[in-house]
């Protein structure tokens, strides 16, 4: 039998999150592919840098993994967000694709409404906290066993940064000269018990790729990215990948 390609797998997490939501994938994720989790400024170890809240400052962030993916039939790619993570990996294979740079061979997204649907998180971004905080729990977008003072402490000011970006993102998706459809393969993933990203609502995502479509549902709420079943899901999804490289 052949043997099957490495695959890298290019993860941006959630809102308020670092690089912590996928630090068990390498065991889980299984042979033939290697998550790479990428870390925004204004976290973990980029904690002392400003967060990014514009389509641009992220772009110039992300500008040495514009250039770094060759995405040959040796080394193919996929890019995989999760929540804010997934306007992120959206963002980033449209820039990609006006530079005329190679793209993904999947772009996958997970527990986000499509750019288009209407309300969702991003528009309370400016909420006052306790407002915020309500919309949050409501979502049932506050990671479990956080504690309190930590989290009002360091992951409230980036959780509320990110939520700018992620309007700013969804702005921009919808301008044409910015936003529009990608032409890769794109998945959606949905959370069984995800009030944020439901199935019915990430199947809006089938107007954003002019390839083919895959919706897949796993067991969970928001935080299924925390969870065993999606790092499987996806490391199936790499290895496909892999053997149609070959």
């Amino acid at each position: 039998m052949a043997r099957e390609q490495g695959v890298r797998l290019v993860c941006f997490a959630h809102a308020g999150a670092g690089t912590s939501a996928f630090h068990r994938w390498n065991e889980l994720i299984g042979p033939g592919a290697t998550p790479e989790p990428r870390l925004l400024p204004g976290r973990d170890g980029r904690r002392r840098e400003t967060a990014v809240t514009t389509r641009e400052a992220l772009l110039d962030d992300l500008a040495g993994l514009l250039e770094e993916q060759p995405n040959t039939p040796d080394t193919p790619y996929v890019l995989y967000g999760h929540s804010l993570g997934a306007l992120v990996a959206y963002t980033l294979t449209r820039a990609l694709h006006a530079k005329g740079l190679p793209l993904p061979a999947l772009l996958a997204v997970g527990g986000c409404p499509p750019p288009d649907a209407p309300g969702g998180l991003a528009s309370a971004a400016d909420a006052p906290d306790d407002e915020l905080l309500g919309i949050l729990e409501s979502f049932d977008a506050v990671p479990p066993d956080t504690d309190p003072g930590v989290f009002h402490r360091f992951v409230f000011p980036v959780l509320r940064e990110d939520l700018r970006l992620a309007a700013h993102l969804r702005a921009a998706a919808l301008d044409p000269s910015t936003g529009g459809p990608v032409p890769v393969p794109l998945l959606a993933v949905s959370g069984s018990e995800d009030p944020v990203g439901p199935a019915a609502l990430l199947e809006g995502w089938r107007g954003w790729t002019t390839e083919r479509f895959v919706s897949r549902t796993v067991p969970g709420g928001h935080f299924f990215v925390r969870d065993g079943e999606l790092p499987r899901l996806l490391g199936r999804a790499c290895r496909i990948v892999g053997r149609a490289g070959r």
